[in-house]
């Protein structure tokens, strides 16, 4: 008798794989996925074909005209059933070719297809903080049911059985997203137990939320395995605790020019005088977590220092130093759409041009 993991082992032949759709779901934030048997390989995301879903389940449609249409957008290696198995991220759209509502994809393909801003090759580098939950209370990974463990200060970085907890599940994490090709750059240990991040980036313009798209599906997949809850909640702890955010890392061609440093400074008037609109867009509950403590500027105060944790946005000592690099947004929250963020970035910066508003932060 076989068991199941001798089946999961089973080899397909070549010429025929699996290809796991995924998409984002009526909240947003939720991760939806099914596979499809397809001829293969296949390594063109072109070449694979649209499918549909029901979305009056996924709250995205009515149940009268429920019919959603995935359009594939980039292909990832499968690390789950590996060989020439993929994930697909897709977006969707009505069977009209509209893109739906909750679809964020759509417009910020428009904003990076821009040759204005495609000729200033924008990088983004994405810093994806989560907390692990247990399953079944809803509570930080390695935390005493209904208590809380030592006050912060031992835990960023930390290594130990009393400072580190779900280190497996990251560095399994790590090595899926390596496999799967994203461009994830690294991972540590957050200042809040339980709490930890990982980095995408620097990947060019709409492929970084792409990617970060993909990361956070595989480690869904891996929490699932784990029997752990994975949170995106940018508080998920009231009282003296860090919170979720997902610093957005930022540069553009001439950013990384020599002279770069003065068009640094332009931009980041430019997000001081959108401060606002920014904000609106940058993750649900965020205002829970941008206090002006812990690591954080007030959400209502816009900003900016070397080497400042405290400020709206931070600007590395050695771009300073070297007169030109990038910048980090520190205002995204952990539950942000990366679609929404980065192309929103990359049209106040470069697109947008101001009238009559002054240089209002240097």
């Amino acid at each position: 008798m076989s068991t199941l993991t001798e089946l999961l082992e089973l080899s397909l032949d070549e010429k025929t794989i699996i290809a796991e759709y995924i998409w984002i779901g009526g909240s947003g934030t939720d991760l939806r996925s099914k596979a499809r048997t397809l001829p293969g390989p296949v390594t063109d995301v072109k070449k694979l074909p649209k499918w549909n879903y029901d979305g009056s389940s996924t709250n995205q449609a009515p149940g009268a005209d429920s019919e959603v249409i995935l359009y594939p957008q980039a292909i990832f290696k499968d690390p789950f059933r590996r060989g020439h198995n993929i994930l697909v991220i897709c977006d969707a759209y009505t069977p009209q070719g509209v893109a739906i509502p909750t679809n964020k994809r759509a417009a910020a393909a428009e904003i990076f297809a821009k040759e204005e801003v495609a000729e200033e090759v924008p990088w983004f580098g994405l810093e994806q903080e989560y907390t692990l939950l247990q399953k079944d209370i809803k509570w930080p990974l390695g935390w005493p049911q209904g208590g809380y463990p030592g006050p912060q200060g031992p835990y960023y970085c930390g290594t130990g059985a009393d400072k580190a907890w779900g280190r497996d599940i990251v560095n399994a994490h790590y090595k899926a997203c390596l496999y799967a090709g994203i461009q994830i750059s690294g991972i540590n240990g957050e200042v809040m137990p339980g709490q930890w991040e990982f980095q995408v980036g620097p990947a060019i313009g709409i492929s970084a939320a792409d990617q970060l798209w993909a990361a956070r599906y595989i480690l869904e997949r891996i929490t699932e395995i784990a029997g752990v809850v994975l949170s995106l909640d940018p508080k998920p702890i009231d009282g003296d605790w860090n919170g979720a955010g997902c610093h957005t890392n930022y540069s553009t061609k001439t950013m990384r020019e020599e002279g770069g440093y003065a068009h640094i400074k332009e931009a980041i008037n430019k997000l001081g005088l959108r401060h606002k609109e920014h904000i609106a867009q940058y993750g649900e509950g965020n205002e829970r977590r941008l206090t002006g403590r812990h690591e954080t500027a007030d959400m209502n105060t816009f900003s900016w220092g070397v080497a400042n944790r405290g400020a709206s946005i931070r600007v590395g000592r050695d771009t300073k130093k070297e007169g030109k690099g990038y910048f980090e947004d520190r205002r995204p929250a952990s539950n942000m759409d990366p679609y929404v963020v980065t192309s929103m970035i990359a049209n106040t910066t470069i697109l947008w041009k101001p009238e009559g508003s002054e240089l209002i932060l240097f």
